[in-house]
């Protein structure tokens, strides 16, 4: 049985959107933006060496769920709760398909919090960007 909700009408003081007038051009979202590969600034020679294969003495951290970090902070980086100072490490897929040598950034968060990825570490490893990505974690 639904329960009894009380609606107040708006006082004559309470703002409401205007009209638009007639004619009037709404630029739609993303014309004068820029494309994600615009803003990827890691080199050729910087992403090869990345992808590089890991060296054997790489101490693993743990497990992250990482989002899409600031697009304006370039590099490989990913800040995350796993690390209390910034140190040269390693991401990969947990499926093993992909790895990136990267810097770990410390966010301040606990280590479960999740993280964030940089935008050339998300093309690097092949991840589209609005997808969240589980991420094992190394320090080198």
């Amino acid at each position: 049985m639904p329960e009894d909700v009380a609606v107040r009408a708006p006082q004559a003081d309470t703002t409401r959107p205007q009209a638009r007038q007639p004619g009037t051009q709404v630029a739609s979202l993303g014309q004068t933006g820029l494309r994600p590969e615009a803003l990827d600034q890691v080199s050729a020679e910087e992403r090869a060496a990345a992808l590089a294969p890991a060296s054997a003495s790489t101490q693993p951290l743990g497990e992250t769920l990482a989002a899409l970090g600031s697009p304006a902070q370039t590099g490989l980086w990913l800040r995350t709760g796993l690390v209390t100072s910034v140190t040269q490490g390693r991401v990969e897929l947990p499926d093993g398909s992909a790895s990136l040598r990267v810097e770990l950034r410390p966010s301040g968060a606990e280590a479960g919090a999740g993280s964030q990825l940089s935008l050339s570490a998300f093309n690097s490893l092949g991840q589209p960007l609005t997808q969240l990505v589980r991420l094992r974690v190394f320090a080198e």
